[in-house]
């Protein structure tokens, strides 16, 4: 079955440590690949525990269909499965870029890329933002010393600390200034002015909250719609 790991546990595989019950996928929503996906949910004896219901049109709209398992062994694990995100590409696309590890105990497994969990987590829940700090910074402490071209632009554009971004702007001066176009921050810290920086990364925050509100307020229509319509057949 063709599916990412994600969400908190993912997380923690890249050094921000963040407790969560849940195991959050990406998933290929194609006939084929939700084929394997129920016959590994019969095997976990999961159930759908709220709207809406597993079907491939909720997955194409951008739904998370949410699962909790009944096995003795992993009883109550939820397990919350999506295809599709905002601010984050294909899933072909994601799947060309996973990281692939081997967990003692479990075997291979299959994890978004790190700049993919950190745009997943743009959204407007407050706890995902120190989040999204949490795993650039993690991944600039533990790599600062062994610089490429992926990670310099990696950092650059998704830094949000603003002593952090101030000394990667000075550290790769030519890598900055081809990228300050692209991002506010990245031109203010080019300035090295560090209350700029901070303002411009909290605009940039807020306009990510934004799109996400205005991403979701459709979707929750329709969950809304879903859950009065369960509700009359009871």
């Amino acid at each position: 079955m063709k599916s990412l790991l994600m969400g908190g546990q993912a997380c923690i595989f890249y050094g921000a440590a963040e407790f969560s019950r849940d195991t959050d996928l990406v998933i290929l929503a194609d006939t084929d690949n939700l084929e394997r996906l129920r016959g590994a949910l019969a095997e976990l004896e999961a159930e759908v525990i709220a709207v809406p219901p597993f079907d491939k049109k909720h997955l194409d709209r951008g739904h998370s269909i949410h699962f909790s398992c009944r096995r003795p062994d992993v009883r109550r694990m939820r397990l919350d499965v999506m295809s599709k995100m905002r601010g984050v590409d294909a899933f072909p696309s994601l799947w060309e870029r996973r990281t692939t590890a081997t967990i003692p105990g479990i075997g291979t497994l299959d994890i978004i890329a790190l700049p993919d969990l950190v745009a997943a987590k743009k959204t407007q829940r407050d706890k995902d933002w120190p989040m999204v700090r949490r795993l650039v910074e993690a991944n600039y402490f533990a790599y600062r010393d062994e610089p490429t071209p992926e990670r310099i632009r990696f950092w650059l554009l998704e830094l949000r600390t603003p002593e952090l971004l101030l000394e990667a702007a000075a550290a790769y001066p030519v890598e900055a200034a081809d990228l300050e176009s692209t991002r506010v921050p990245i031109a203010a810290a080019r300035r090295e002015e560090h209350t700029s920086v901070e303002h411009a990364l909290a605009e940039e925050e807020a306009r990510e909250r934004q799109l996400d509100r205005e991403y979701w307020l459709p979707l929750r229509g329709e969950l809304e719609q879903l859950r009065h319509a369960a509700r009359n057949l009871h």
